[in-house]
């Protein structure tokens, strides 16, 4: 097993110098390493699944909740996804050299604008393991090091993912220190972390509110800011009836722990009697509490009062808001007020009212008459995401290979000189 440096500012250098060789790595061999990790994670799957034990153990015990429990969870399947997601990253096209512009100047002196590494990645991350297997995946093969915060809920498993990355480089030739963790210093680590501004080209969040707005706020480094995810499905009067229950169950039912999960659902006024009644009892029949407003209360009596804080929460939960609406001009001004700008989907036969949703509202992702679940670097088919960007700023939407990259213009010349 690979030696890992005792302090931070030492980890941070060793990656800072390992950036270097990885930048300089050609397609092919990057794709080698990511393969070689792949076998790796499989090949320690039992050892992974019972550091994740450990973990599973100490968040019951400090009643983390479902919600987190699911997100920390790694079983033999879920480790085979992570050795799949790798691989699917292995097998994209290189970001790295990709050319972006190229014009010739009038005196003859040819430019290029390429796509270059970022150089060191930081991510600070809360009790999602998998995020330390994809987000290194996606740095290595997009020419970066990485520097890794994983928290304390999932230290364990995160300390033999880290391991088991380690050494897979080592074994190829490739230096370690590519890949660093500072979980073993817990908030100092982070912190570290944020103001490591010369070492750390870039960090990338991923967690609750809290979380994101404390790296955001504090840090000395860029940031690439993800965001939480207040996630809503309009049922147009156009909406189908089997297709606004599918999307919506789907949406929320399938895993409501994760981000793009769907959290409010409104519905059209003149379409509440047509859709609401079996919606309301189809998600109830798959155990999810509804937080409804008083229109959709009449629709069922085992609906909640909704309070002022549903609109604008993030359950993570079998939990749902939901609202009747007056139209699409009141469904946009809702979405305006509570949206955390993540996703949000309509359904309808409409083709006015699909165009005017996808033109007003902002957004990263905007769908018509699909889940909102398939806001994914995954679905997207990106092999993994660092995160989905909430920002405006470089990159929006899921971020995969591409948005760990920047540019720089090259120059080739004989012998210009400028007048």
């Amino acid at each position: 097993m690979t030696v890992i440096a005792a302090s931070v500012d030492e980890r941070l250098r060793l990656a800072k110098d390992a950036a270097r060789e990885v930048a300089l790595l050609d397609a092919s061999r990057k794709a080698e390493v990511l393969g070689a990790i792949a076998d790796a994670l499989v090949a320690r799957t039992d050892e992974i699944v019972a550091a994740n034990a450990d973990d599973l153990e100490r968040g019951r015990t400090d009643a983390i909740g479902e919600a987190l429990l699911d997100r920390l969870r790694l079983d033999a399947p879920r480790v085979a996804s992570l050795a799949a997601a790798v691989r699917d990253v292995a097998r994209l096209p290189d970001p790295v050299g990709r050319v972006l512009d190229e014009r010739t100047l009038p005196n003859g002196l040819r430019l290029q604008k390429v796509a270059v590494p970022f150089g060191v990645v930081g991510s600070i991350y809360e009790a999602r393991p998998n995020v330390t297997v994809d987000i290194a995946s996606l740095a290595l093969r997009s020419g970066n090091a990485v520097v890794l915060r994983g928290g304390s809920a999932a230290q364990s498993t995160n300390a033999v993912l880290v391991a088991v990355m380690r050494d897979a480089l080592q074994a190829r030739g490739l230096s370690p220190e590519a890949i660093q963790t500072v979980d073993d210093f817990g908030r100092d680590g982070a912190r570290a972390l944020m103001n490591a501004r010369g070492l750390v080209d870039v960090l990338v969040p991923r967690g609750s509110a809290g979380l994101i707005e404390t790296v955001v706020t504090e840090s000395t480094v860029p940031v690439i800011e993800t965001g939480a995810g207040v996630v809503h499905v309009y049922l147009d009067v156009s909406a189908r009836d089997d297709w606004a229950r599918d999307i919506v169950l789907n949406a929320k039912v399938q895993r409501p722990s994760v981000c793009n999960a769907v959290e409010t659902v409104l519905v059209h006024r003149a379409a509440a009697d047509r859709l609401l009644p079996e919606l309301l009892a189809s998600l109830t029949d798959a155990g999810v509490t509804i937080h409804g407003d008083e229109d959709t209360r009449a629709h069922d009596e085992r609906v909640v009062a909704a309070t002022d804080e549903d609109w604008a929460r993030e359950y993570g939960t079998l939990d749902l808001a939901v609202r009747v609406v007056d139209d699409l001009d009141d469904a946009l001004a809702h979405i305006r007020r509570f949206s955390t700008h993540h996703t949000e989907s309509i359904v309808t036969s409409d083709q006015a009212a699909a165009d005017r949703f996808l033109a007003e509202v902002d957004s990263a992702v905007v769908l018509v008459n699909a889940s909102t679940r398939f806001t994914d670097g995954g679905e997207f088919g990106f092999g993994a995401e660092v995160g989905i960007s909430t920002q405006k700023l470089h990159a929006r939407g899921p971020m995969g290979l591409a948005e760990l990259t920047s540019t720089k213009w090259l120059g080739r010349g004989d012998g210009q000189v400028r007048a």
